[in-house]
């Protein structure tokens, strides 16, 4: 007799592969609290992320510090543009000062390989540069025509938030929370 395979277990990101703010956001889902709540996490959640980043190196608690504070400031902000309003002030402002604390600045290099190339560099400590990417990231969201589609998943007691690239899209991630949605309705439809 052989025995069942154990289930895979849940991914530790339910979303990612949205615009990076909302990739950041999205690391607080209603139902598993803060995904990069420690060094532990927020690592896990940069190796996702690879490529979309620069090096980061080893994570401690002053990365974990700066990538909550442009979180906090990022989903202020977001909620109000969403709406059409004006962010809050503090949520701007904290977002200015994380990319003002590590500026980028491009260097011009030659490979055989490539040729004449620009690569982005910025300056400060680990934990700076990886807020100002992230709040630049964020700039980029709220200054999107596109940010006042950005939706919240319909599913039950889902909050991820993300970017359709089709209208009729209305759950995070169809195959969890829209096969919820779709199971629901079922049972309602069938009960006796």
């Amino acid at each position: 007799m052989t025995a069942n395979p154990p289930n895979p277990p849940n991914p530790p990101f339910p979303l990612t592969g949205e615009p990076l703010a909302l990739d950041l956001l999205n690391t607080r889902p209603a139902d598993a609290g803060d995904l990069i709540a420690g060094p532990e996490g927020l690592a896990a959640w940069l190796a996702v992320q690879e490529g979309r980043l620069g090096p980061v190196g080893k994570v401690g608690p002053a990365e974990v510090a700066a990538v909550h504070a442009v979180r906090e400031a990022a989903d202020a902000a977001l909620a109000a543009a969403r709406r059409g309003e004006r962010p809050p002030a503090g949520a701007l402002r904290a977002l200015n000062e994380a990319t003002a604390g590590a500026p980028a600045h491009r260097e011009l290099a030659w490979t055989a390989e490539t040729g004449l190339a620009a690569t982005p560099h910025r300056t400060g400590t680990p934990a700076r540069r990886l807020a100002a990417e992230l709040a630049d990231a964020t700039a980029e969201l709220l200054t999107d025509p596109r940010v006042r589609d950005v939706r919240e998943c319909e599913g039950a007691d889902c909050v991820l938030l993300f970017l359709p690239a089709h209208p009729r899209r209305r759950w995070c991630v169809a195959a969890a929370c829209g096969n919820r949605a779709r199971v629901a309705r079922y049972y309602a439809r069938h009960k006796p």
